[in-house]
């Protein structure tokens, strides 16, 4: 976006008239061009964070909410966390039953834990351009929830365990403890939103030994433990259906 570019503009001209402002993704960038985010506590895609600050260096940045909301001004990260910030904007407005039903239809999260950081295992892992390792990748995804030896997959992508270790980090940005250890943890986190199963039952389900180690492996990878996240994600009761010949 130029210097000269007729959005930011706009945007200026028309803030004062609106009762709230918001962006999605680097729509930060218009925003604070448009002279509305100086001093204000703002976010942008995690990609773009070093820019907007070099950019901006009157801004508060944090790269790391899924939005942020300061006074009337809304911020929020990449396009999904868009839809995240919507909801948020709808509970405002119409309180927390209808936002969580519109949720629920969309198949999204009304609150989403943690922050940017907090990706799914799918989303985030790069997809080597290596065959060994991606057609690894590829395997993985099917078959995350049963027990894997790190031994196990450097065989199946045909390399001694050391030199797969460090070829799977640089390939798909993790290592390959971690990788899957994500996979796992995004299979247990939908268990947890739409079954009733206990901690034990999903950590077996999920490839974990425990549901204490489900639990650190929740923590490592979305900062909050598998109760708390249960919690805010538990399934709402469908409202009871009204037969149609019931008597009155």
């Amino acid at each position: 976006m130029t210097a000269d570019d007729p959005l930011p503009r706009w945007i200026a001209r028309r803030a004062p008239r609106v009762r709230r402002v918001g962006s999605v993704c680097t729509g930060a960038f218009a925003l604070a061009q448009a002279g509305l985010l100086a001093g204000r506590s703002v976010t942008t895609h995690w990609a773009w964070c070093e820019a907007f600050a070099k950019q901006f260096p009157d801004v508060a940045l944090d790269g790391d909410p899924i939005f942020v909301r300061d006074d009337n001004v809304y911020t929020s990260a990449g396009v999904t966390a868009g839809m995240d910030l919507s909801l948020a904007l709808v509970e405002e407005d119409y309180g927390p039953s209808i936002a969580l039903r519109i949720a629920r239809e969309l198949v999204l999260y009304l609150r989403r834990p943690g922050t940017q950081s907090q990706f799914s295992a799918p989303l985030t892992a790069q997809l080597s351009e290596r065959a060994p390792i991606r057609e690894l990748q590829v395997w993985l995804s099917v078959n995350w929830h049963t027990p894997i030896r790190i031994d196990a997959m450097a065989a199946r992508a045909g390399m001694s365990a050391r030199h797969f270790a460090r070829v799977f980090a640089r390939e798909a940005g993790y290592t390959p403890a971690r990788y899957l250890d994500r996979l796992r943890v995004n299979g247990a986190c939908f268990r947890l939103s739409e079954s009733a199963h206990g901690l034990d039952r999903i950590a077996s389900e999920c490839g974990y030994g425990s549901a204490d180690v489900m639990r650190q492996a929740f923590l490592r990878v979305m900062r909050v433990n598998p109760e708390d996240y249960r919690a805010r994600f538990r399934p709402i009761a469908a409202p009871p259906r009204i037969k149609a010949n019931a008597r009155r």
